[in-house]
């Protein structure tokens, strides 16, 4: 047996089962089970089985399995970033007005704003060494700004919310965040991994070039993926998977995150094409459970809380209030001059404020480019958790009674069911 496949055959099914046990438990609790995952991959790491059984973790996971292992991850993460564009109708963005326009900037701004203020403090302490105090701050203010659209859609899903008002203005809000955040993360990589602003500015014009370029190919794409569908299923699954990897090489290529690229390909990918929707579902079903896994035990195995100085802690605290004034304050404050009234606005807030899985897939960019520290990766992360474990409750006591924000009365959907029991 070969020394490179035997401890992978112990190292995946200690992950991928791990996860599968937090998801269900955070389900049982009320809570998105990518909290569950999330904190299966962190217990797995030094802050918990590295520090009361080091010789158990080194066995379950060895050093020597981690590389394909994060490999593995890194290509759940870039199919994970493919289903994501994929879900963006781009038609609704470019027609959003009023009160979700608003919104959805208010809800970058304002974050962004007062995430740069605070980067600002933290540079002497807490930035790598070599990385220059722009891109340090630009970062940590797009990390501030995120929404994490999937698991936003998971929660309002599993509350029965999804077409509500209040569920279907929340999704056209944070697809417009995204949108946006993602624009600028592009940005700050490309600032971050050139080094000077002249390079930047050529990495962020090849990278515009290329998106503009996917645009124009789709239709060609569409009438290849159609023909490709009236012969075999199997066969559009397999070019959807090599383009979101072509893009994501391009974009590797040009000097900016492989994630960009995938998020990219799923962006401009068709829609509306029953071949289409029937690969997505059936990469999902595999990525989700099994690769997206590795990349949460990565994640873990890089947050420590037992190496955070007590000092380090006071900095946590105020990320996590930098992130829930600027998120909650902006967007629900957007709302309410936009014309709701205050439990509509608290209620919207407290959606935007989600983080989620979107906001780790920043994090672990920033980690990659050597933007951040692993002092400051952890307690990002653990902002991250609290203000996405935070959601549903604060959500449940907002909503109350109020017709706008409860669910409908319950119809039998067979499909809708089908899709629920896919993504998990």
């Amino acid at each position: 047996m070969s020394d490179t496949l035997l401890p992978l055959l112990l190292a995946v099914p200690t992950v991928v089962l791990a996860c599968q046990a937090g998801g269900r438990a955070a389900r049982l609790l009320g809570q998105p089970p990518v909290i569950g995952e999330i904190l299966a991959g962190i217990l797995l790491g030094p802050s918990l089985l590295g520090w009361l059984a080091p010789g158990v973790q080194h066995h379950l996971l060895p050093p020597s399995a981690l590389p394909t292992t994060s490999a593995l991850g890194s290509l759940g993460l870039l199919t994970f970033l493919f289903l994501i564009g994929l879900e963006l109708d781009l038609r609704s963005l470019s027609a959003t007005r009023g009160a979700v326009a608003a919104v959805s900037l208010s809800g970058v701004l304002l974050p962004m704003t007062l995430g740069a203020a605070l980067a600002s403090a933290m540079y002497p302490h807490l930035a790598p060494p070599g990385v220059d105090r722009l891109p340090f701050t630009l970062f940590i203010a797009v990390a501030l700004s995120i929404t994490a659209f999937p698991v936003l859609a998971r929660i309002l899903a599993d509350r029965g919310l999804e077409t509500t008002p209040l569920g279907t203005f929340v999704l056209a809000c944070a697809a417009t965040d995204d949108a946006l955040a993602w624009c600028l993360l592009t940005a700050v990589v490309a600032l971050s991994t050139t080094g000077t602003a002249l390079s930047a500015l050529t990495t962020l014009a090849l990278t515009a070039v290329f998106a503009v370029g996917l645009t124009l190919l789709r239709p060609v794409l569409r009438t290849l993926l159609t023909r490709a569908g009236r012969t075999s299923d199997d066969l559009v699954l397999v070019l959807l998977f090599a383009g979101l990897c072509l893009s994501a090489y391009t974009t590797d290529e040009i000097g900016v995150h492989p994630a960009i690229g995938a998020f990219l390909f799923g962006a401009v990918a068709p829609r509306r094409l029953p071949a289409v929707e029937r690969s997505a579902a059936r990469i999902r079903a595999v990525v989700l459970p099994l690769l997206l896994p590795l990349f949460f035990v990565d994640t873990g195995l890089h947050t420590d809380f037992s190496t955070l100085p007590a000092g380090q802690w006071g900095w946590g605290a105020a990320l996590l209030a930098v992130a829930v004034i600027g998120k909650w304050g902006g967007t629900a404050g957007a709302a309410r001059l936009a014309g709701g009234d205050w439990r509509w606005s608290a209620a919207v807030g407290t959606l935007m404020n989600c983080r989620g899985l979107t906001e780790l897939v920043v994090l672990g960019i920033g980690r990659q480019v050597g933007v951040i520290t692993e002092e400051l990766f952890t307690l990002l992360v653990i902002m991250t958790v609290v203000t996405t474990a935070a959601t549903a409750p604060v959500l449940k006591r907002v909503a109350g009674d109020d017709p706008r924000m409860a669910p409908p009365a319950p119809q039998d959907d067979p499909e809708r069911d089908a899709v629920r029991e896919v993504t998990g």
